[in-house]
């Protein structure tokens, strides 16, 4: 089904949350996996620990916070390689798919932006590193309401500057709770379940599952 607006998340749904430590595996030892999963945890649980406080911070300090962390909780990992995997965050690789399907769909004539709990400053580095700027049409941190995913201002930026009705906005992330939230606002959401986990939150289901964006193009 071909929709007028496609919005996505960005990070674990267009940009490889993990490539950050991939880049550098061979400095940062046999628990690169281990450090990778504490930080992308850590980063969210402090994004709902904020929000829930009424304490906004930026992605980005919360980015270097919860790698502090994980760099204190793996140990065999050097503290020393703290600004190379920083540096590295910043042009986090896309998924292969990804070009090819924005360029498609914004070829059938659909609207196409990022909604995220990124900075304004991080999206535009990430979207700049995988020539995807020239694809999407607008970019929407949740800078500007100062509260982060899953609280129902991030969505309705989309639908106030866009001037849509929720229903005419497909939303893809990998992250489940991510669908939850944006299910409950309101859009028609796909799940991109790239590593197949299993469900949760079956209150608020996705539209539709995908273990990749190339099937959105299905219905175009």
């Amino acid at each position: 089904m071909h929709h007028a607006a496609y919005v996505f998340d960005a990070y674990g749904t267009l940009f490889d949350v993990h490539a950050a430590v991939r880049r550098h595996a061979g400095e940062i030892g046999p628990d690169g996996q281990l450090l990778s999963e504490i930080w992308r945890a850590k980063q969210l649980e402090y994004s709902w620990v904020r929000t829930l406080m009424g304490s906004y911070a930026d992605f980005w300090q919360l980015t270097e916070q919860a790698l502090d962390f994980a760099l204190r909780k793996v140990l065999s990992a050097d503290p020393a390689l703290r600004t190379k995997l920083l540096e590295a965050y910043w042009r986090l690789d896309c998924y292969p798919e990804v070009p090819a399907v924005l360029k498609a769909l914004k070829a059938s004539g659909a609207k196409l932006a990022i909604l995220s709990n990124g900075s304004p400053e991080m999206l535009a580095a990430a979207v700049k590193s995988a020539a995807l700027d020239q694809i999407l049409d607008d970019v929407f941190s949740v800078d500007q309401v100062k509260r982060f995913k899953t609280d129902p201002s991030v969505y309705d930026m989309v639908v106030t500057n866009w001037r849509l009705y929720p229903g005419a906005v497909s939303f893809q992330s990998s992250n489940r709770w991510d669908v939850a939230g944006a299910t409950k606002f309101g859009f028609r959401t796909v799940w991109i379940n790239r590593t197949n986990q299993p469900d949760e939150y079956r209150d608020f289901p996705p539209g539709l599952i995908l273990p990749s964006l190339e099937g959105l193009l299905a219905g175009v």
